[in-house]
């Protein structure tokens, strides 16, 4: 599952051996009216066969942590996200108790540079022909229903299990305020996309050896 506003192009370059695995890239679609994350989750969740991997990318990797909740997953691989709402950094707990995030200017939804930003959490005037090529459902719907959805996450604690990959340089959720997690070194919020070759050569031993714990990378792509 990509973050929010980005496609499931941003796995395009992600390849498992096919010998190995069989992959399913998921799009979003706007939530029905009053549905939370959680129904929102249930709702995709009820065509997850058991036994599936869940590999969620940002907002989308929140997502999956509440599908879990739905089906029974072999594991659930989170990328450039967070795995409770301790690891919100602060800009976003002060949006969560101040409801600051619902001034932010979503009519923007047409503007190319400005969903972007929310679609890969960095300047991207140089690389915005590359990106638009990334961008999902941009919709302003979506991007209110999930900003809100993000800033007020209620869970606790993370789901027994759950893997998390992040860059040591990811602006959008900070390393400093995360948990244990296998850190790449010098990787931002876009690892998926620029860090496809790290990727390509842990995910099939994270996933058929079930590795835990923290591990430092140097850069290798």
């Amino acid at each position: 599952m990509p973050g929010m506003a980005a496609s499931s192009k941003i796995f395009e370059h992600i390849r498992l051996p096919e010998n190995q695995f069989q992959n399913h890239f998921l799009d979003w679609e706007l939530p029905e009216p009053g549905m939370d994350l959680s129904a929102y989750a249930a709702k995709w969740a009820s065509d997850i066969p058991e036994g599936s991997v869940l590999i969620g990318v940002s907002f989308g990797g929140v997502l999956v942590q509440e599908m879990a909740a739905f089906c029974k997953p072999r594991q659930v691989i989170i990328i450039s996200s967070i795995k409770s709402k301790k690891e919100l950094p602060p800009k976003m707990w002060f949006a969560r108790y101040t409801s600051a995030h619902r001034l932010l200017p979503t009519q923007l939804i047409n503007r190319l540079d400005w969903v972007a930003r929310y679609a890969f959490g960095e300047a991207v005037e140089k690389r915005l022909k590359l990106y638009e090529r990334y961008l999902g459902l941009a919709d302003k719907r979506h991007l209110d229903w999930g900003i809100n959805e993000l800033v007020n996450w209620s869970r606790e604690e993370p789901i027994p299990g759950v893997v998390h990959i992040h860059g040591t340089k990811d602006a959008v959720f900070p390393a400093q305020h995360l948990g244990e997690c296998y850190l790449v070194e010098g990787a931002t919020h876009t690892l998926v996309i620029h860090r496809a070759k790290w990727l390509n050569e842990r995910l099939p031993d994270l996933i058929l050896k079930e590795n835990r714990g923290k591990m430092v990378s140097s850069r290798t792509d």
